[in-house]
């Protein structure tokens, strides 16, 4: 499902944010992408959607290789990637339902499947009586929920969590945990960069850890060793 070789990716000539990434995710698996801040970890995620290109090395994610693609395929190869925010990224002008709603207008989702598909990613994520509320009347966990919906509205096949948690307090963080595993238990390839060690250590999935750009440990059922 994601595939990197060899993938380094440098900013400014002789200071590579990623060095030398041979990373290979399959297809229906959980995998936290862990490290200090600089370590690389966020320039992995803007790699695998395309809005960074690698200075070196082949990048290929839902079978689609990144290096050749088009300008104009790029809107529709994102369309099968999920992206979940710590800011959460919500439509403040725009209502919970709408919110979800826009990512399937943009992409000319029928009125029909919209009316069918909303409802049931706010069920989903325990918000269906809220579907009225704005970002403002909402806690934080709520926030991310209403994001996380948005994201998985299009049933895209890899979800990608950026620090999904960072911004809520441990009951939320969990409950945001949990609706990510029941994504990935439906056959969705889920990452999630995190610095949350207490839910990594506890859910026992795969833990790749990033220092200065590059890969140093890769462990299938791993935990978030103590930092330097």
């Amino acid at each position: 499902m994601i595939s990197l070789e060899h993938v380094t990716k440098s900013y400014t000539v002789g200071v590579p944010a990623v060095k030398d990434l041979n990373l290979q995710i399959e297809k229906g698996e959980f995998v936290f992408v862990v490290g200090n801040s600089g370590s690389g970890k966020s320039t992995l995620l803007k790699l695998l959607i395309k809005e960074l290109e690698p200075t070196e090395g082949r990048i290929v994610v839902n079978g689609q290789e990144l290096n050749t693609m088009k300008r104009k395929q790029i809107p529709k190869f994102r369309r099968g990637i999920g992206f979940v925010y710590q800011d959460f990224r919500l439509l403040k002008d725009r209502n919970v339902y709408e919110n979800i709603a826009f990512a399937q207008r943009v992409i000319q989702t029928p009125g029909k499947q919209i009316k069918r598909r909303v409802p049931a990613m706010l069920s989903m994520i325990g918000l269906a009586e809220k579907y009225r509320s704005f970002p403002k009347e909402l806690s934080g966990g709520e926030q991310q929920r209403v994001a996380l919906a948005r994201a998985l509205v299009n049933d895209p096949n890899i979800l990608l969590a950026d620090e999904p948690t960072g911004n809520l307090d441990p009951k939320n963080s969990w409950d945001i945990m949990k609706l990510l595993e029941e994504v990935n238990e439906t056959g969705t390839t889920v990452v999630v960069v995190t610095h949350n060690r207490e839910i990594v250590n506890a859910m026992k999935k795969r833990v790749v850890a990033l220092d200065d750009g590059a890969i140093i440990s890769d462990e299938k059922k791993g935990v978030y060793e103590n930092e330097n």
